[in-house]
């Protein structure tokens, strides 16, 4: 069990020394109620039409739109590694067409009343390959004790008072193992960095993506009719990857639905010169 959840064992260890130490101020938590809405105003959509910015707006669809591309593939991805740890093919049952659906509603009705978006994770997968666990219940009664924790503001105001040593070092958990999927997915899927086209593309998107600060003089910025977009690093490099990938020359694969794999991948990779 211990080798189960370590992450969590790190987070609430590290959370009770820095509270025994008196490094942890719980007057938010005193002060919050035990029961309470989760939804705010404030803090959905409806409010921009109270006193709408179209600047903020327009620059929120164009940063959105190309990142709600990139979670697609991303989808496609885990469900495939998914289907392989599970041994199920899911783009045939329930098939993709639902899952992605399915994501794409989840995380349209929780950005109108103003919560994160609703996305897949490799690190799940992770999670199914160590624990052995393919049961979707367990993730029912973990979405049903999420909806009831979210009704009381003083679980929030714990959440919110950990110690900020112990959210970096989840985040360093976290975003490094994002970025170890990423390059996972990059393996399985057999991209040729021998061409041009592929190591131009993936050196641009890790440039803008980290090398772009998102502020009054690092955003890249540009004014159309009186409006200000400012686009951060993140969605730059995610527009350029999707661009460069669809207008430079040389693509050498299709996509064919094949049985689950071992190493994950449902596609397989094929060259139009041999074919």
């Amino acid at each position: 069990m211990i080798k189960v959840v370590p992450i969590i064992i790190g987070v609430i260890g590290s959370y009770v020394v820095a509270a025994v130490m008196g490094k942890v101020d719980f007057s938010a938590v005193a002060e919050a109620d035990l029961f309470g809405f989760p939804i705010h105003f404030e803090s959905t959509v409806f409010y921009i039409f109270k006193n709408p910015n179209v600047s903020m707006i327009i620059t929120s669809i164009i940063t959105i739109m190309p990142i709600a591309l990139a979670t697609i593939v991303e989808h496609v991805g885990d469900i495939s590694a998914i289907s392989s740890t599970v041994g199920k093919n899911f783009f045939k049952e329930p098939g993709l067409h639902r899952t992605l659906t399915g994501d794409g509603l989840a995380t349209s009705i929780a950005a109108l009343f103003g919560a994160p978006a609703n996305t897949t994770y490799g690190e799940n997968t992770g999670v199914l390959s160590l624990t052995k666990v393919y049961d979707p219940k367990v993730i029912q009664i973990a979405a049903v004790f999420a909806v009831l924790f979210s009704f009381s503001p003083k679980f929030a105001a714990i959440i919110a008072c950990m110690p900020t040593a112990t959210v970096g070092g989840v985040s360093l958990v976290l975003y490094g193992m994002i970025s170890a999927v990423g390059v996972r997915n990059i393996v399985e899927t057999q991209v040729d960095f021998s061409k041009s086209r592929n190591v131009i593309i993936a050196a641009l998107i890790l440039v803008l993506a980290i090398g772009i600060n998102y502020s009054a003089a690092g955003a890249v910025a540009f004014t159309i009719g009186g409006i200000t977009i400012s686009l951060s690093g993140l969605a730059v490099g995610a527009l350029v990857g999707i661009i460069l990938n669809a207008v430079l020359p040389g693509k050498d694969y299709v996509f064919d639905e094949e049985d689950p794999k071992d190493n994950g991948v449902d596609f397989a990779v094929k060259s139009h010169e041999k074919e």
